[in-house]
Parts: C-alpha cells; sequence; structure tokens
C-alpha cells in the first residue's frame, strides 16, 4: 500500500515538473526550413489567470506570421533585424520582433499560443533557439526568459525559455 502510495506521488511530482512551464510542441527542427512554433501554457501565476503573453522572436527566425486567437487582441511589434537574410529569393532586413496576444486564459486550462516563421540559413546546426516568453496574470508576472549555459540541463534553471533544437539542413 505505502509503495503504491508513494508511485502514485512521484508519478504527480514528476508530471507537475514536467509541464509546469511555457514549452514548445515541436522542440527541434531543421535549418533552412519552415517552422510553426507552438507555445503551450499550462497554467496562470500561483493560481491566478494569464492575461497576456509576451514572446520575444529570437534572431534568425523570420518571415514570422502569428495565429489570431479567438477573444483575444493580437499586437506584434517589427524592427531591424542584427542581418539581412535570404527569404524566398528576396533580401529581408526586418520583421516582427515580438508577438503580444492579450485576453484572458483561467489558471485552471491550458491553451496554445501559434506563429509561423522560417529558421535562417544562417544558424548552427546543433544550437538551441530560445523564445523568451512573458507570462502576465492577473497577480504577479512569470518570465520564462531564462536559458542554460551550452551543454548545461535544461531545468537548471528556474524559468527556462521554450527552445527548438536546430537540426541540419536537408
Amino acid at each position: 500500500m505505502l509503495k503504491s502510495i508513494l508511485l502514485a506521488a512521484a508519478a504527480t511530482l514528476f508530471a507537475t515538473t514536467a509541464f509546469a512551464h511555457v514549452t514548445l510542441e515541436q522542440q527541434e527542427a531543421r535549418v533552412g526550413s519552415g517552422y510553426k512554433a507552438v507555445l503551450r501554457v499550462p497554467h496562470g501565476c500561483a493560481g491566478s489567470a494569464t492575461v497576456k503573453l509576451r514572446v520575444q522572436i529570437p534572431e534568425g527566425y523570420i518571415g514570422v506570421k502569428p495565429m489570431p486567437k479567438p477573444g483575444w487582441k493580437l499586437d506584434i511589434v517589427k524592427g531591424k533585424y542584427d542581418k539581412t537574410y535570404k527569404f524566398y529569393g528576396h533580401s529581408i532586413s526586418e520583421g516582427i520582433t515580438e508577438i503580444d496576444w492579450t485576453g484572458n486564459l483561467p489558471d485552471d486550462y491550458y491553451d496554445e499560443f501559434v506563429m509561423s516563421g522560417f529558421l535562417a540559413d544562417s544558424l548552427q546546426a546543433g544550437e538551441m533557439l530560445y523564445f523568451p516568453v512573458v507570462q502576465e496574470c492577473e497577480k504577479g508576472v512569470t518570465r520564462w526568459i531564462e536559458k542554460p549555459a551550452k551543454g548545461a540541463d535544461p531545468d537548471s534553471v528556474e524559468h527556462p525559455a521554450p527552445g527548438v533544437k536546430l537540426l541540419p539542413k536537408k
């Protein structure tokens, strides 16, 4: 009996830890290809509803288009890229640098926030590309912006930024 209680407690702890962060659904993608980034938001902040999700678009993720969500206001910030990229035969040097969704997601619910873009050819295969997220709630803010040291366990930081491992171009 005690053994089954301990196993159930361990399973619950693992499940809570594994799904406690804002994460990307697909955590690997090829350089030089399209990438649909689906951010999964499993909870609010300490029991209060999420009212805004701000996503910083990483350098090298270009041609980004966010997916509108019914009932949510969508704002984008455009700016200059650090360099010029080739995108479907054209040179581009600016685009979306931040996406903000504003609405209401109660703590008891889970939701996904989607954007589509292209992983530039110049990105390095084997590296991680991070999407820093600020989750604003009715009470409090959680900044999912920390990047682990190169080669370190992603769980080595308290508030990890969602990341995708870059695979070699086909």
